[in-house]
Formats: structure tokens, sequence, C-alpha cells
């Protein structure tokens, strides 16, 4: 299995999405809609780890 490409852009939407969730946190109300951070943490979760498995899948290497 060839080894995955490290995606820059995906380090720059974590940093934005803890921004969020620790701006949020502060209950300045600078960001009311911080909370979104979160569903982006899972998108990103979702997109990674679905990367890797169609990765493995396409390699015939994957197993449960």
């Amino acid at each position: 299995m060839q080894q995955s490409a490290y995606l820059p852009f995906v380090d720059g939407l974590r940093a934005i999405a803890v921004l969020f969730v620790v701006i949020y946190h502060t209950d300045l109300g600078l960001l009311p809609g911080g909370f979104v951070g979160v569903d982006v943490f899972f998108v990103i979760s979702g997109y990674l780890i679905t990367n890797h498995l169609a990765k493995q899948i396409h390699d015939n290497s994957f197993t449960f």
C-alpha cells in the first residue's frame, strides 16, 4: 500500500475548527456559532478514515 499524501489544507481546516470552538467557549459572544467547529472535526475525520479505507480496498490490503 502506498503512503498517503500529506494534505496541508486539512491541517488548516482543523486549525480553524479549533479556533471556532475556543472562541465559542470564551463566552464573550464573539462567535455565537463556534460549536460548528465540532461538526467540522467530524467531517474531517470521516474524510480521512474513508480516504484511508478506500486506498486499502483499492490495493486489496483491506482486512477486518
